[in-house]
């Protein structure tokens, strides 16, 4: 299993010392969040872009992806009313995939919750259908640049619109294509009335990357939510994305989440593995 972070967890860092301590705490990518950047992905350079990637190299990590991504990226919205800001929010996630590639990463990550709550007076239905249509654009840009959506199924508490895997799962093969797919996370999935592996095995292989947590907002192993049958159902789907560390509570601090939390995921995942390795004597 390949391990990731996001780099708010490191917050007030600069990119490169973020990037440094991943790679010294033994993940395998970074995962980053453009606000800790820039209010807009479009104001960073090419040359910028080239650079955190060339970093996140020479530390041995790779860049898994990008995700928060309309915080702080004021006038977008996925479901308003008004066509005028839907097409300019379908413009950005454009140049989203093209920030999220020229970094190396593969995987965008949309939760977004204050973009896509519905308004005064919108139905489901028809958030539904702008929504999916502010996507055409980006998923086929996504297509170009090998990149994959991953639209982000959230609890009740922080959206109206689509909470769980079935409903994203409808909602990304609308478009048929394997660039758009949902994400899962734990912290979110704790709101679900399924278990957890159990929504994994069905939801598969319809998502293409995991985010690891717990439901009290901090990393994983900071809480009651036993990661052990998560890690057994990733394993019998045969999951071989990246399993990131995304956590809401910092008390711990960057240094202790980070290094905790590897820690936490390596043992349970590394025990799975064991417990499912064929040990028998072979046959000359």
């Amino acid at each position: 299993m390949k391990f990731a972070i996001c780099n708010e967890t490191f917050q007030g860092w600069k990119i490169d010392d973020a990037i440094g301590y991943v790679a010294k705490a033994g993940y395998d990518a970074i995962e980053i969040a453009p606000f800790t950047l820039t209010k807009y992905v479009t104001d960073v350079p090419a040359g910028e872009r080239q650079r955190i990637r060339d970093v996140a190299r020479r530390a041995g990590i790779a860049v898994s992806g990008i995700h928060w991504v309309l915080v702080q990226a004021e006038g977008m919205y996925v479901t308003h009313p008004d066509k005028t800001v839907r097409d300019r929010t379908s413009k950005y996630f454009c140049d989203l995939v093209d920030f999220c590639a020229d970094l190396g990463g593969s995987i965008i990550v949309v939760g977004s919750p204050k973009q896509r709550n519905l308004m005064d007076g919108v139905s489901y239905e028809q958030a539904w259908e702008w929504a999916t249509g502010v996507f055409r654009d980006s998923v086929m840009r996504a297509e170009q640049r090998a990149i994959t959506i991953c639209f982000e199924p959230l609890a009740p508490s922080e959206t109206n619109f689509i909470n769980t895997a079935a409903e994203g799962i409808r909602f990304v093969q609308q478009l048929n294509t394997p660039h758009f797919k949902i994400i899962l996370d734990v912290k979110a999935m704790c709101s679900d009335s399924k278990p957890i592996p159990q929504i994994i095995r069905e939801s598969w292989p319809n998502f293409a990357y995991f985010h690891a947590n717990d439901k009290n907002l901090k990393g994983p192993g900071f809480g009651d939510v036993d990661f052990k049958p998560i890690a057994a159902a990733l394993k019998e789907v045969d999951y071989k994305g990246y399993v990131s560390v995304e956590v809401f509570n910092y008390d711990e601090g960057p240094e202790v989440i980070a290094t905790k939390s590897i820690e936490y995921l390596k043992k349970v995942f590394g025990s799975v593995a064991s417990s499912g390795r064929d040990d028998s004597p072979r046959q000359p």
